[in-house]
């Protein structure tokens, strides 16, 4: 029996599977505020005292880099070791991976109801697939196929340095700047980076914030899903609306840059959980229309399979099945 589990700073689901059943059928399931517990250790204690399978080895997909086998939590006080969480837990063996590569690993195993395609492309048989993820922060990560399996890496390409596209990318970055000093792709594409970007459109007078969503956003512990619900309503917000029209463009952009630093000739998967929520955009010509803007190998990207993940399941079923390969 593996215990598997999609450790984050908001919540940490943890899963029980079986080879027999495998990665996508988990025998019991739970769901946990991190924040509620002092250690990983800890909340997986409480998890298998309440279950009654006996399990032997366990599996976990982090937010946050991973390197020999230690990672911290971004947001969150945990220091979590594969060697302490084995003795900790008393189980053979412990793996601890990035939750994006969690994610990666998972592609091969969803089902189309699982996903929503943003362009059909030509796949090609055994070319890389890309994973990028804007949730709380922006995740990357990348799968190769070696000798017919699977092999899931790392990468925090999310931290490399935001590239402006257009002359209003180039003042975003400029005042940006002054406020951060370092701009990143996750200054601008996550969670937390439109936030910066509805800043930035407020301050240069694109549009007037209205007063009923001044008022929602001075009350909200996160101002992201006011901004993009604004942005979604029928009559919808002017400011939100151009908001998500920067943050999809710039989200396009990086995921071809990704695309190409890893080749991904197989497809680019959408995860977090930000895209299922502003599909009426992604489907829009903006994203696809970054997405290939690469000059002369424009034409390449165009030919790159495009999907959002829908379920939110997929990091548990990526580190179950990371925790299962032999």
């Amino acid at each position: 029996m593996l215990l598997a589990g999609d450790v984050g700073a908001t919540k940490t689901v943890l899963g029980i599977f079986s080879a027999e059943a495998g990665p996508r059928a988990p025998l019991v399931e739970a769901t946990f505020r991190s924040a509620h517990y002092p250690s990983l250790e800890a909340l997986v204690r409480e998890f298998l005292g309440q279950v009654t399978q006996t399990v032997n080895r366990a599996s976990f997909g982090v937010a946050g880099p991973v390197v020999s086998g230690r990672a911290a939590i971004t947001n969150l006080p945990w220091a979590i070791d594969e060697a302490r969480l084995r003795e900790a837990l008393r189980l053979a063996s412990v793996r601890v991976v990035n939750d994006l590569t969690a994610v990666a690993r998972a592609v091969p195993l969803l089902d189309q109801a699982d996903t929503c395609r943003l362009n059909a492309g030509e796949p090609a048989a055994g070319g890389a697939i890309a994973v990028i993820a804007p949730g709380t922060g922006l995740g990357e990560a990348f799968l190769t196929w070696e000798g017919g399996r699977v092999r899931a890496y790392p990468s925090e390409g999310g931290h490399a340095d935001f590239a402006p596209t257009d002359a209003r990318q180039l003042d975003l970055l400029r005042y940006l700047q002054q406020r951060f000093g370092h701009v990143s792709y996750e200054r601008v594409c996550s969670g937390r980076g439109l936030p910066n970007l509805y800043a930035f459109l407020k301050d240069i007078g694109y549009a007037p914030e209205p007063g009923w969503l001044g008022e929602q956003l001075a009350g909200a512990e996160d101002p992201t899903p006011v901004i993009a619900n604004a942005a979604l309503t029928d009559p919808p917000c002017d400011l939100c609306v151009a908001t998500l029209e920067m943050f999809v463009a710039i989200l396009g952009a990086e995921a071809g840059n990704l695309a190409l630093k890893v080749l991904a000739t197989g497809g680019v998967y959408l995860g977090g959980g930000i895209p299922p929520r502003i599909l009426p955009f992604l489907r829009g010509e903006a994203f696809m229309r970054a997405f290939r803007g690469k000059g002369r190998l424009g034409d390449l990207l165009g030919r790159v399979p495009v999907h959002v993940i829908l379920t939110p399941r997929v990091g548990l079923f990526g580190a179950a099945a990371h925790g299962l390969d032999p």
